[in-house]
Formats: structure tokens, sequence, C-alpha cells
């Protein structure tokens, strides 16, 4: 636990005055310990847990009013333009990026470990043709546990690193699978002569038919910068929902499982597949300045503009926009879609009424067109969030296990009946 700063806030309470304690972390607000209100008989109320630190965490920081995130004290556009996704993956899980001789090690674990179980193929079989990606990822991941349970001690230090490991590894491979199932394809194997990010894409549109295929490294690149883009993002809901599982004391894959199901939500991880919807139902560029007028007058919702955290800017976009404009200026592509979704920017960025709201693109406006371009479909994009969020989702869940925690258990305000008795039986 941090240390408390001296500082204590006082709070008034029934003609008796409380003393709370003030601590003080390495950046951001202080945070004011609120335990002692539970002794005087009270609760605090906070929907949302918007104004409440659940935990205490070394991992990632957000100062949403100056656009800052850093994952271990380094900038996330430093990390998505100097380093690659496993690198990130090991800055996450250890707190420092690694040497050279690291990478490679850390590399080649996290390649032996990308096949699964035969056995596990076989649960594919049990979905509809037609069921959506997510639903099988649910699924399929807490089924994990099943076949890795000689590992499964969440008390032993290498159990839960070769757990996390074997996520990491294997998420690309049960993500892309997903995909061939829906459309009727053989699942391709990885291959461990290819990248991460080369692997995934190699394992979604390769066939058996096509033993020459060769990923474009210009998609490859794009792909692994938003797997890193979206590797962590400090205790959002399905972090918080990983943290909450994982202090049951929950085996990790069910723990990130739960984390999945989360994210599935159009608010959190389906917010890039809800911009593609909105793009359907705009239709064509010249509906675009008709359906921005209908989003001041609040008829229809902006998908894709302004952030929940980041009030100003979001500090992933500028860098997932350069990435857009490489993949688009690459492929040469000319989709009615993206015309659409760049004239949508345009207004944005340049009518007063948008500016003034701070309703700028944010990662998942960017990353949905990439993803189009790039040729997956919109159905995908949420499983790709969570295989990218997948090392974000473990490094909380081992910063937990490495230290005391408590089972995490949310009071209420209740508004329902009092106390009443049953008549007349």
């Amino acid at each position: 636990m941090s240390e408390a700063t001296g500082k204590k806030a006082v709070l008034k309470l029934d003609g008796k005055e409380i003393e709370l304690p003030i601590y003080s972390g390495t950046l951001g607000p202080d945070v004011i310990d609120v335990k002692d209100v539970l002794a005087s008989g009270h609760f605090t109320f906070d929907p949302g847990f918007m104004a409440t630190a659940s935990c205490e965490s070394k991992i990632t920081f957000i100062d949403g009013n100056k656009g800052i995130l850093l994952h271990r004290g380094y900038p996330i556009d430093q990390l998505a333009t100097k380093a690659d996704y496993l690198e990130t993956c090991y800055l996450l899980l250890n707190g420092e990026l690694p040497t050279p001789e690291q990478k490679a090690e850390f590399d080649a674990k996290v390649r032996n470990h990308t096949m699964v179980h035969d056995q596990v193929s076989r649960f594919y079989n049990g979905f509809r043709r037609d069921a959506h990606p997510m639903a099988i990822m649910v699924g399929v991941v807490g089924a994990l546990s099943a076949f890795y349970h000689n590992n499964l001690d969440i008390e032993n230090v290498d159990h839960r690193e070769i757990t996390a490991i074997r996520l990491i590894s294997k998420i690309p491979t049960l993500a892309a699978w997903s995909y061939k199932y829906t459309i009727g394809q053989p699942f391709v194997y990885p291959r461990n002569d290819l990248s991460y990010a080369e692997n995934f894409l190699h394992m979604m549109f390769a066939t058996p038919a096509d033993r020459d295929y060769k990923v474009d490294p210009i998609l490859a690149k794009a792909m692994d910068r938003i797997f890193t883009l979206h590797a962590d993002h400090e205790q959002n809901a399905s972090t918080s929902t990983v943290r909450l599982a994982g202090s049951t004391g929950a085996n990790p894959y069910a723990c990130i499982a739960a984390g999945i199901s989360a994210l599935w939500g159009p608010a959190h991880g389906g917010a890039n597949e809800a911009v593609l919807k909105m793009l359907d139902e705009i239709g064509s560029v010249e509906n675009v300045a008709d359906f921005m007028e209908k989003v001041k007058t609040k008829e229809v919702k902006l998908m894709g503009f302004g952030h929940r955290v980041y009030k100003n800017f979001d500090p992933r976009a500028k860098v997932m926009k350069e990435t857009c404009d490489e993949v688009l200026g690459a492929l040469g592509i000319n989709d009615p879609q993206l015309a659409l979704a760049m004239e949508l920017e345009r207004i944005a960025l340049s009518d007063e009424y948008f500016i003034k709201r701070n309703l700028y693109p944010n990662v998942d406006f960017y990353s949905g067109i990439i993803l189009k371009a790039i040729g997956i479909p919109t159905e995908m994009f949420t499983v790709i969030f969570a295989l990218a969020r997948t090392v974000g989702w473990i490094s909380h869940w081992l910063e937990m296990h490495s230290g005391p925690y408590k089972i995490g258990r949310p009071r209420q305000l209740y508004t329902g009946e009092t106390q009443r008795d049953i008549e007349g039986r």
C-alpha cells in the first residue's frame, strides 16, 4: 500500500468528525481512504465508480484531461511506433522493456505455446455457424481451464507466469478459428516462423489451398499497432471485471472469459463495430451533412467520436490515424464507406459544435476503418480488441495476485420495500 501523505480529509457526520487518510500516487489525483466511513455505519455512493480507486496499480496511468496514456511510464505513441506488440506485452507483464536477449527469449516462449490441444478444436462444432465470434470466444477461452488444470495453482508464481504466456500465445489461434468456423473454412494452424501479427493474419486469411500465401508487411505492421494501442487501458469495465472475478480466487481462464464478456458491450469493446454499423446506416457521403445535423439535435448517436476518459484528445488516435492513412494509401482502396468516414472526420474537426464538445475521432473510429480495409469483417472487430487486451487483463490479474488482496464486494443504496410480512396465509 502507498504511504499516507500525512494529510487527512475530515468528514463531519452525525455531529462527529471522521478523519480519513489521504494517499498519493506517483501521478494523478490524491486518493481519500474511506474505509472508516463504513465503521460509522455509512456507505459512500459512487455510481459507475467514477470517483473511486478500486485498487492500487503500477501498470497504466491515464490523464484524460491532458490526453496522456502511459504504460509503466512509457507514452503510448512511443510504444506504438518504437516497440512491437510483444515488447509491450513484456513491459506490461514485467515492468521494463526487454533487452534484445530477453525479447528473443520471450518471443520464443510465446511461439512455443501458439498451438492448442486438438480437443479444443472440437468445441467449435457445438456452436451454430452463424454464432457471433465473441460468443464463441467467451466459451472456448473459459474452457481452456479444462485443458491446463495442472498449472492452475494461483498461489504458485510459476503457474501464474506460464498461464500468462499461454493466454497471450493461444488467444490469436482461438480468435482466428472463431472466424474460420463462421465462414465454413478449415482451421489454419499457427506458424512459428511468422511474427505475432503476421501469424494472426495468416490464420485468418490463408487456406490449405493457398500454400504460398504471404501476409502484406504493411498490414502486419498496422495489425501490430492496433494490438499495441489496445493492450491496456487502466481500470476500465473489462479490466475491473477481470480483477473482480480474480478476487474470488477464480482460475485465470475464467477471469479472462469474464473480461471478454464485459468487453462485448457496444459501449466498450464493441465501439468500433458500432462505427461501421453507423456508416452503414448513413449510406453515402451525400447523407453525412444531414446525419451530423441530426447528431446536433440528438436524434442520432455519433459513434467513434469523443471519449469517456479523454476530454481533449485520445492519444492513441493520432498514431491510429497515421496507420490508417498508410494502409489506405498502400492498398489503394476506393471504398465508398471509407470516403464516408473521412467526410465525417472532416466535419467533426472543422464544425464548431463538435470542436466545443471535444467530439474528436477516437481510436475506435480509425481502428474500424483499418480493420475493414484489411478485410476483417465487422463482427470480428471486438474479438481483435479482446485479443489485444488479453495481456492487459492478465497483467492486472498477476499484479493483484502478487500481494494481498480482498474479495470485491461493492455495496448499494437500497431503495426497495422495507421488511413486511406475508398476510392471509
